[in-house]
């Protein structure tokens, strides 16, 4: 008969505790690893983990992975995290790189609520491509009304960013070629001078090169 010790809780660091929830939940292929599973699977106590982060939930959120099954998610809410994510990579996204921190929202989120990550891209297309958008907000600007708001919203953005290849209309710049560049959708004349929030007048500019950019047209 062989004798062995049981693991010495004091010694057992954080980033050991989420790295066997995250071990856990890629074994079990669980987006959101329950109390129960892990109890099944995990080399560490459940006591363990809930006094050394306050709660199970503090827990997998601290690792990375979904604490809750979110149901009730606005669509907007996550087209606005897909748009951040294809803006981010310059190109659509694969299913892969959906996960955090690039992507607020699991790919499983996305699969719930549309049925397929291909159906939820759809979905998100067809939204930031439609026609039926909120109409100008009329803006007056001492005595002079506009017919548009200074920020563009999120489909004009999109339509915008696609037109310009994601790309830097000043330099070329583009995440897809150089990850970490950050393109912006700017007025070409100045929406302070009188530019209208409009295609026809908005650009896709780099970080830098906004920046750059003087208020002179």
């Amino acid at each position: 008969m062989q004798f062995g010790l049981s693991h010495d809780k004091r010694n057992i660091s954080d980033s050991d505790l989420l790295s066997d929830l995250c071990r856990v939940a890629s074994e079990q292929s669980e987006v959101h690893v329950k109390q129960r599973t892990y109890r099944t699977h995990g080399k560490y106590g459940i006591t363990t983990v809930i006094r050394r982060f306050g709660s199970w939930n503090a827990a997998v959120k601290a690792a990375g992975l979904e604490t809750t099954v979110e149901r009730n998610i606005p669509d907007e809410q996550l087209f606005s995290a897909l748009y951040d994510l294809w803006v981010l990579l310059g190109r659509q996204p694969s299913y892969a790189e959906v996960q955090k921190p690039a992507c607020l929202f699991h790919v499983a989120t996305f699969e719930r609520r549309f049925g397929s990550w291909r159906q939820a891209l759809e979905a998100f297309v067809s939204y930031a491509n439609s026609e039926d958008m909120t109409p100008p907000i009329a803006v007056v600007v001492g005595a002079t009304p506009r017919r548009t708001s200074r920020s563009p919203d999120l489909r004009l953005r999109f339509k915008v960013l696609q037109r310009d290849y994601f790309r830097c209309c000043a330099c070329g710049a583009s995440p897809s070629v150089t990850p970490g560049v950050l393109l912006e959708v700017d007025h070409i004349m100045p929406w302070s001078k009188g530019g209208e929030t409009a295609p026809e007048n908005l650009q896709t500019l780099c970080f830098s090169c906004n920046q750059g950019k003087t208020n002179h047209r």
